[in-house]
């Protein structure tokens, strides 16, 4: 079996939306179903066939979501030093061509937020950042091209998830 690494964070937003699903969205959804089909002929009935379909999309979210934390080995990254790249560090870059600065932490994939400057430890940038430090460069080969960055900085910050 896979395992998969998280942040607390994120291993806490996740068992939060199954939580939310098992608890309120789908007792909520099997009410709408029972209603629906009592309005009558089912092989017209638009209401009963959203719901029926809202609930098999829940279901499928409730197995998913029960498939990664069943996964999931949380990881405390301000445990780990943070002198070099890691997972849950901070990572301030400059883009050796543009002088374009990003900052970016290192998460687990199904934490990964790239616009709220999230990327899993599995993303081609990430793989060439991990073991570096302040100072060093890199070149990724990245959907958008091969670029360099400079590492301007390696820290550990809390993460919001």
């Amino acid at each position: 079996m896979d395992k998969e690494p998280m942040t607390s964070a994120g291993y806490e937003k996740i068992t939060g939306s199954l939580d939310f699903l098992k608890s309120q969205e789908r007792p909520t959804t099997v009410i709408e179903l029972d209603e629906a089909r009592q309005l009558g002929d089912l092989k017209e009935n638009a209401e009963y066939h959203a719901a029926k379909e809202k609930l098999a999309l829940i279901d499928v979210q409730i197995a998913e979501l029960g498939s990664i934390i069943s996964k999931a080995i949380i990881i405390d990254p301000s445990t780990l030093p943070h002198n070099k790249v890691s997972f849950g560090s901070t990572v301030e870059l400059v883009n050796t061509d543009t002088d374009e600065e990003f900052i970016y932490s290192i998460v687990g994939g199904v934490e990964a937020n790239v616009d709220n400057g999230l990327i899993s430890f599995n993303s081609p940038l990430a793989k060439q950042l991990l073991g570096k430090e302040e100072g060093d460069e890199i070149t990724a080969t990245l959907p958008g091209g091969v670029k360099t960055f400079e590492v301007l900085g390696v820290s550990y910050k809390e993460l919001v998830i």
